[in-house]
């Protein structure tokens, strides 16, 4: 996230420390893949920390001024919230929503424009903001071997290998018209996510989204 400085501050020991991190997105599917790429960048966190959802969607992308300040107030009261119920401590807290566009200017100008709130408003926990572009499912052809574990006959297109996937449009519809059958379902994303992780796809990823490196690096600045 953009202010560094906040998410490495706090002691040593944190990342040892038994508590909870917090996940919120757009449904259940994104949140089990974020907990995937969660526990592949982090696993010091994943196995010091529990993982908990909060059911609230989140639609932030398009607010600005006291409409997101409100709105992330709302969030970051429903992260708190859970943590006090699980008796944990907040060690960090991931809010996801797909971009619905590229990663080019616009997409810097609304992810900045984010994370100064969260910064703001969250100073005693660390953040970590998943602006997946265009959608998660961008993010998970960036581990192209993992399909096949999920359903033997899936192949990703050539096309879609090894490229920017920041830069396709509509990457479920992609994988729909071209994994070939049984269709992609939205619901099949996080067992996809899950077996990037199992056959440790994750931190090789093939290709490149400069949404997904930006999620990548809040996680890292975690200490």
């Amino acid at each position: 996230m953009t202010p560094k400085g906040r998410q490495g501050g706090g002691r040593a020991s944190r990342a040892q420390e038994r508590g909870v991190i917090v996940l919120a997105g757009e449904d259940r599917n994104d949140c089990e893949i974020l907990a995937a790429l969660i526990r592949a960048h982090r696993p010091d966190l994943g196995a010091a920390a529990k993982l908990v959802r909060i059911n609230d969607p989140v639609r932030l992308r398009k607010k600005s001024g006291p409409k997101l300040a409100a709105a992330v107030e709302t969030l970051a009261g429903k992260a708190r919230a859970k943590a006090r119920l699980e008796r944990a401590e907040l060690l960090g807290f991931v809010i996801h929503e797909d971009l619905d566009g590229y990663t080019d200017a616009q997409y810097d100008r609304i992810r900045k424009r984010l994370a100064d709130e969260f910064a703001r408003q969250c100073q005693e926990f660390r953040t970590a903001i998943a602006l997946a572009a265009w959608e998660s499912e961008g993010w998970l052809l960036l581990f192209p071997g993992a399909f096949p574990h999920v359903r033997p006959r899936w192949k990703v297109p050539a096309h879609l290998i090894d490229r920017d996937t920041g830069r396709v449009k509509d990457a479920k519809e992609e994988l729909k018209r071209g994994l070939g059958l049984p269709v992609f379902r939205e619901s099949d994303g996080p067992t996809v996510a899950r077996e990037a992780l199992k056959h440790k796809l994750i931190p090789a990823p093939r290709g490149s989204n400069h949404s997904y490196a930006d999620f990548v690096g809040d996680l890292s600045g975690w200490t």
